[in-house]
């Protein structure tokens, strides 16, 4: 932890979204070391009063608790956290769970990659270690994977796993470009705010790290999230494809795409209007016409599968944040490579 102090340009603040944590919350914040100069404890509204029993019991100095009137799930949390850490100046934010599931003597390891000019965001994979897997619960480990796979169709970042994990960390310059009021507020917010990243060409890392399971108690439950998510994710799937391959930017993976897909339909819309044809008169069907609809989906299924090989290599790998102004300095009014800015308003709210 001592590499952190030779680079005093950076300031990492932690963001604690809290609500029904209140067993383990002050052990949590006994735990983050002192390379982090601030920790938020978000009171989502919760009804242990986890934001009073803080205030009450923690003497940390760094500790400011920050309330919701109104419950916003975790996603929320996490915004105004970030959103006062860009506000306060910090350059580095690090959200760790109050549950006592994320230890917090690894977030050097998060950090790490953002200061080396590696990543602009990165989070926890808890599959990474193939002995630490057995320890997981089944169900949890089922639903994991389905929904890293989908997290990989959806935002883009085929190298990811582990979508739901919520040890995450961000540079505040990228954070303060997100558009925070599009971001899901609920349990789908990591995967969103990856997707989100994805968009705005940001690099992302995974972190390996094992899972703590005690007696905490999760509020995320996929056997009743699945259906949500899949729809969300088909959702930023399209959203994604539109957004990079055919409205911000056209190249030969966009042609390979709108070509197969066009293809695939002309070829099974056609094979199946045929056999619907020839069954309803009792008759085979012409092998010219099986043809004439197998030819169009090996060809388009030939493109399509070209586009999902370009997709997967054309992953975000540099980091954009060293190309983004400084939300302190805009407020300040320093000027930006050398040219006057004017600052724009962060949504800052707490």
């Amino acid at each position: 932890m001592n590499a952190f102090a030779a680079d005093a340009p950076h300031r990492i603040a932690v963001v604690i979204p809290s609500y029904k944590v209140r067993r383990h919350i002050l052990a949590v914040i006994a735990a983050i070391g002192p390379e982090v100069e601030r920790v938020y404890v978000v009171d989502d509204r919760c009804p242990d009063a986890s934001g009073d029993f803080v205030e009450q019991h923690c003497r940390d100095p760094r500790v400011r608790v920050l309330r919701h009137e109104i419950n916003q799930g975790v996603g929320g949390a996490v915004m105004t956290g970030y959103a006062a850490a860009v506000a306060e100046g910090y350059t580095i934010a690090v959200k760790i769970d109050g549950d006592g599931q994320m230890d917090p003597r690894l977030l050097p390891l998060f950090v790490r990659p953002i200061l080396e000019g590696r990543a602009d965001y990165t989070k926890g994979n808890r599959f990474y270690d193939l002995a630490q897997i057995q320890r997981m619960p089944a169900l949890r480990l089922i639903g994991n994977a389905g929904l890293s796979f989908l997290s990989k169709l959806s935002t883009g970042y085929w190298h990811l796993f582990d979508p739901t994990n919520g040890y995450t960390a961000i540079d505040t310059r990228v954070a303060a470009h997100l558009p925070t009021q599009r971001i899901s507020r609920r349990y789908f917010f990591e995967t969103d705010l990856l997707f989100r990243l994805n968009i705005a060409r940001a690099a992302v890392v995974d972190v390996p790290m094992d899972a703590v399971y005690a007696d905490e108690e999760s509020n995320l439950k996929i056997s009743k999230i699945f259906g949500e998510f899949l729809v969300k994710h088909v959702r930023n799937f399209i959203k994604r494809i539109f957004y990079n391959y055919f409205l911000r930017d056209m190249s030969a993976a966009s042609l390979e795409l709108a070509f197969g897909a066009a293809l695939m339909a002309f070829g099974l819309g056609f094979g199946a209007w045929k056999w619907l044809s020839s069954a309803q008169a009792g008759i085979a069907t012409p092998a010219g016409s099986v043809m004439l609809a197998a030819l169009p989906v090996i060809v388009g299924l030939q493109f399509v599968l070209a586009f999902i090989a370009f997709d997967v290599a054309s992953v975000p790998a540099r980091p954009i944040a060293p190309y983004l102004p400084d939300p302190a300095r805009l407020r300040a009014g320093t000027p930006q490579d050398g040219s006057a800015q004017e600052a724009s308003p962060q949504d800052a709210s707490v």
